[in-house]
């Protein structure tokens, strides 16, 4: 009985422990996004923009940018896989008409010296961030200095949805800086986030056990009919990695360009 109540006083505590903003977070996660969105004008701070020298040290830069929801040109879905197939990184990237794209990613939002574990996402270990970061950030990093395989996704939603896309990633950026949330390794992941993004906009969207096995998200897409239709899933599986880009890219419009070059040729 006195092990059941202390189990019990336990869960309760856990159950209520707020997750925060304020603790002494790794350089990667020291900042917070921050959006505000006047009309179709949303303006990014903590925007990072790390120049990543090895997979651990980076010079840290972290910027404003400011987008035009009515630009947006391109919606496009990364995954990273490192291991198992069935296992992947997911990240959506925006592109807009002056050729500038932001990137954004879930992840666990680790402290100093933690280190992530599949089982410390299940029991409140690591709070839940939305990183916003520059393409050459995020994806050469994976590429060229982690060995990840890192594939892009472009998808074909009609303007109005990739306005409101784009929109919607901003308002959980918000809410997100005024309530922070604990990251959930089944629930609360960098796949789920944005299926919970996209279907507070298209409540119809239909759950798939491809969510959960991430690596397989490009085959859910793909019957949805929003990724290449008009190709075979192994044709577009096959043209979608990318290569080892090379020495790091100092123009990033110009980065972004040369990693669709293949669905654009």
């Amino acid at each position: 009985g006195v092990a059941a109540g202390i189990t019990a006083l336990m869960t309760v505590w856990w159950s209520f422990t707020p997750a925060r903003n304020d603790r002494d977070w790794a350089p990667e996660y020291a900042r917070t996004l921050t959006a505000t969105i006047d009309g179709d004008i949303v303006t990014l701070e903590n925007v990072r923009n790390f120049r990543w020298q090895t997979i651990e040290t980076a010079e840290e830069a972290w910027e404003t940018r400011v987008f035009d929801a009515a630009t947006v040109t391109s919606v496009d879905v990364f995954t990273s896989v490192w291991g198992n197939p069935n296992i992947a990184h997911v990240m959506v990237s925006f592109g807009f008409a002056d050729g500038q794209h932001i990137a954004f990613s879930a992840e666990t939002r680790r402290r100093v010296g933690q280190v992530y574990s599949t089982f410390g996402g299940f029991v409140r270990e690591f709070e839940l961030t939305l990183l916003a970061a520059d393409e050459r950030d995020l994806i050469w990093l994976r590429t060229d200095l982690r060995g990840e395989r890192v594939s892009i996704f472009p998808l074909s939603p009609p303007p109005e949805a990739r306005r409101a896309m784009f929109l919607a990633f901003a308002q959980f950026a918000a809410e997100l800086e005024r309530q922070p949330q604990w990251y959930n390794t089944l629930l609360d992941n960098c796949t789920t986030v944005p299926i919970k993004i996209v279907r507070s906009l298209r409540a119809h969207l239909p759950l798939d056990w491809r969510i959960f096995a991430s690596g397989r998200l490009p085959a859910y897409l793909h019957d949805l009919g929003v990724l290449r239709p008009d190709l075979a899933l192994a044709e577009v599986e096959a043209k979608a990695v990318l290569p080892v880009f090379g020495p790091w890219p100092e123009d990033g419009v110009a980065y972004s360009r040369a990693i669709r070059a293949a669905w654009t040729n």
